[in-house]
């Protein structure tokens, strides 16, 4: 498989705008990250561990921090647009594989735009309409309303995101000025900061905590997808190493007190029943705040991570269409807003298709375990490809750290991390479809004499 080489008579697609700027990277990370898992499922992990809610949310930032780590190292090495496809057919060079992973991450994108679709059209919400409009054709608009924003070009949709960023942390840092007021004013139950939903054995405990984080670990995912603008962004080998760092410190910072008042304030029972939690958190607290202009903040929100996986997922077909793991029309841009046309097309549609297949909890969890799979393989990378030289100089992790990474993520992904059949169900269901696009694209190449 090359990366460079191009077929006798191939129309030259053209390259991506460089656009993305140190500034803009950060708060596009930040945005990346923040969003529907903290203002979504954080009830759903409440469910799972109790009163503890802040636990899960302190392991999940501990793990992606030390997956981040290999992330920047590699994308400091080769910073192309393909992210985790790339760095797995550089280390491992099977092809299978490489797709696999491409497909995997792919899928994970399009879970959380599709959790993020539910989660709009979810309780908060219902704070301004009376359930006229079925969710689900609610949650299909939305996704075309992004698709069509994405089809307008990235710099439109980083500046969008810039926006929504900024929202999205305004609704975080009302839910810690109401704790802040209710520690001051001896509000809420601090008893509840130490009680675990999970009763029993010392076993019991440790996969109820395990599940939890695993699905917390949802709130977390992001920071991978910012690779994928590798090819967009100005001087990327000195920009990414301080924005993904920067991004995955002051989110995990933010969701740890958020988790810490939530608790404070809300009894994890509450907490779990509701697919608005923090509107819950808002209802509760001492503060006289509006719940449905918070409510609107929420939408801002989840609209953001929705609006990034697509077109994150876009930009994965793209790099993937040239590495030649996808037929070359994937690669397609649009030659007047110079954006990756077909990509944003394919992915939309099968965003439409996800948003019926299960509810915000399911799609969350099966977007964190196929990206726990996924980064298991990419801290295995980062060190097979230690032997791989490059002339430019770039950052390198220590070593541990993505041993360390490689052994987390393989024990969330596994059967000791508490979770629903269906996620497997749904998972190997999407593999399924993943191994059969594989065998379809061998035999067009073949046919086309590529192989």
């Amino acid at each position: 498989m090359t990366t460079t080489e191009q077929p006798a008579g191939a129309r030259a697609e053209p390259s991506l705008k460089r656009v993305i700027g140190p500034k803009l990277l950060v708060l596009f990370v930040i945005g990346d990250i923040l969003g529907t898992g903290i203002y979504a499922t954080t009830g759903k992990v409440a469910g799972k561990v109790g009163g503890a809610l802040w636990l899960p949310f302190v392991i999940g930032f501990v793990v992606a921090i030390l997956t981040a780590a290999s992330y920047v190292e590699l994308v400091g090495k080769y910073p192309k647009a393909a992210g985790a496809a790339l760095y797995t057919q550089k280390a491992f060079k099977v092809p299978f594989l490489t797709f696999i992973v491409a497909f995997m991450v792919m899928c994970s994108g399009l879970s959380s735009a599709s959790a993020a679709a539910r989660a709009f059209s979810g309780d908060y919400l219902a704070e301004f309409t009376e359930g006229v409009v079925p969710p689900t054709l609610i949650a299909i608009l939305f996704i075309l309303a992004l698709a069509a924003l994405n089809l307008r070009g990235v710099s439109e949709s980083v500046k969008t995101n810039v926006v929504l960023t900024l929202v999205e942390l305004t609704g975080l840092a009302i839910i810690l000025a109401i704790g802040a007021w209710a520690v001051l004013t001896d509000g809420g139950e601090p008893s509840r900061l130490g009680e675990f939903q999970a009763t029993g054995t010392g076993y019991a405990l440790l996969t109820s905590v395990l599940g939890a984080t695993a699905l917390g670990f949802f709130a977390f995912v992001g920071f991978e997808d910012s690779v994928n603008m590798a090819e967009e962004t100005r001087d990327p080998v000195r920009t990414f190493p301080r924005a993904i760092f920067t991004g995955v410190a002051v989110t995990g910072t933010i969701y740890v007190l958020v988790a810490l008042v939530s608790s404070l304030l809300v009894d994890h029972r509450t907490l779990e029943k509701s697919s608005g939690p923090l509107l819950e958190v808002v209802k509760a607290g001492g503060l006289d705040f509006p719940p449905k202009a918070f409510a609107l903040i929420a939408l801002f929100a989840v609209t953001n991570s929705a609006l990034i996986n697509i077109m994150m997922a876009s930009r994965l077909c793209y790099g993937m269409a040239n590495e030649r793991i996808l037929p070359r029309a994937m690669g397609r841009v649009l030659r007047v807003r110079r954006t990756p046309v077909v990509g944003i097309v394919f992915v939309s549609l099968l965003a439409v298709g996800l948003v019926s297949t299960g509810e915000i909890e399911g799609l969350g969890d099966t977007t964190a375990f196929l990206l726990l799979c996924v980064f298991a393989v990419v801290n295995i990378a980062v060190l097979v490809l230690r032997r791989d030289r490059v002339e430019h100089k770039h950052f390198r992790t220590p070593t541990a750290l993505p041993v360390l990474g490689a052994i987390t993520a393989l024990i969330l992904a596994s059967p000791l991390a508490d979770r629903d059949a269906d996620v497997y169900i749904r998972a190997g269901i999407l593999l399924a479809i993943g191994v059969g696009l594989w065998a379809v694209n061998k035999v067009v190449m073949r046919a086309r004499g590529e192989s």
